[in-house]
């Protein structure tokens, strides 16, 4: 049991070093503001919910594990 708590450790800090910059981040950096900031970020986000779920998939998780991850993964994209 251990061991697979520390390998679903290891796979979410992987998996948030794998994600560069995140959606806010990339909206501030393009300078958007006001509406087309929002809109960017609520794509950008969707997009993110969608990796995260095909990750999940590829890695076989479902459940509460997949959930966790899906959760992790998706807030350390959004960022």
């Amino acid at each position: 049991m251990k061991a697979i708590l520390i390998a679903a450790a290891l796979v979410f800090a992987a998996s948030g070093a794998a994600q560069a910059e995140s959606c806010k981040a990339a909206a501030a950096a393009k300078k958007l503001s006001g509406a087309a900031e929002s809109s960017f970020v609520k794509k950008c986000e969707k997009d993110a919910a969608a990796a995260c779920d095909k990750q999940a998939a590829e890695k076989k998780l479902s459940g509460a594990a997949k959930t966790s991850f899906t959760k992790k993964c998706v807030s350390d994209a959004a960022g």
